[in-house]
């Protein structure tokens, strides 16, 4: 067969979304079978996705639904290798679909998300689609999945790097934003996260291990029993104010806490959810040096 027409390449790319060579490469290798280049495609973007799984994903965006009532509602995070892919449309639709399906079929757990069914095949084709279309390793990190009899609010913000759920009773939709909000200020740097939303909720263990820091710090000042007591005291009142998201600064008034704005509005706060992309991924650090004498031997 002879050169492939143009518009031939083009109808194969319009349908997969491939780019323009790897779809002529498809068509010459199939004889120009359209239906043949298209499978050809999927079983290559199912080999070109286990290529790239071995490369560090540590970019993505977090994927946020809630159903219409906002009673239930999903996060998802899916990773990439890079920011540019990342704000990516089709990437970020992806994730906003599998957010949506885990809000209509709660999956239990990711292998059960990748088989349910999405565009067409499954989701873990439509992962490998867009591994192909791309070039880089996407990978469904983790996603939770909240329900409340009361309603939910989400806030995503840093393009979708940051996502917030929070469950709460009382106070209308701006206060739900508002308490996401702060929850989303809280993961940026030199903020302090908040673990739960009251005092009597932080975990006995977590006290007493900052209880034990705080006295062998104050031991070491030379004073008194009493007074290093009333000390270490001081410093847990403090750090469970700053754990607690009753007890920090409202982020939209910080003269007052969020336990007070909470009263002011007749609200109260049942649980709250954060995701930041890439946290906890140990991110490849390359090696100049190396990579330059590795290419001086070549």
């Amino acid at each position: 067969m002879g050169e492939i027409a143009a518009s031939k390449v083009m109808e194969l790319r319009a349908r997969t979304g491939i780019g323009m060579m790897e779809c002529k490469k498809a068509l010459t290798e199939t004889h120009g079978d359209m239906a043949k280049a298209e499978e050809l495609l999927r079983i290559k973007g199912g080999a070109k996705a286990t290529k790239a799984a071995d490369r560090i994903a540590a970019e993505g965006v977090i994927g946020a639904a809630m159903s219409p009532d906002a009673k239930t509602g999903a996060m998802v995070e899916v990773n990439c290798e890079t920011d540019f892919v990342a704000r990516n449309q089709d990437f970020v639709a992806f994730a906003k679909t599998l957010a949506g399906l885990i809000v209509d079929k709660d999956p239990a757990d990711i292998a059960a998300l990748s088989a349910l069914s999405a565009n067409g095949g499954s989701v873990e084709q439509a992962r490998q689609a867009l591994v192909q279309k791309l070039g880089e390793n996407v990978s469904v990190r983790r996603f939770v999945r909240v329900d409340t009899a009361d309603k939910l609010a989400q806030y995503l913000h840093g393009g979708g790097r940051i996502g917030v759920t929070v469950a709460y009773q009382g106070g209308d939709d701006q206060v739900g934003k508002d308490l996401a909000m702060h929850v989303a200020a809280s993961a940026a740097p030199g903020a302090v996260r908040p673990v739960c939303v009251s005092r009597d909720q932080v975990p006995a263990e977590l006290i007493e291990k900052e209880r034990a820091i705080y006295f062998a710090q104050a031991t070491e000042s030379g004073k008194s029993a009493e007074i290093v007591a009333k000390m270490v005291e001081g410093r847990i009142a403090k750090f469970l104010g700053e754990v607690t998201l009753h007890g920090q600064p409202f982020v939209k008034d910080t003269e007052q806490t969020v336990e007070k704005y909470l009263r002011s509005k007749g609200t109260k706060v049942e649980s709250f959810m954060l995701y930041v992309v890439g946290e906890g991924i140990e991110r490849k650090k390359d090696d100049f040096a190396a990579s330059v004498a590795a290419m001086a031997k070549v």
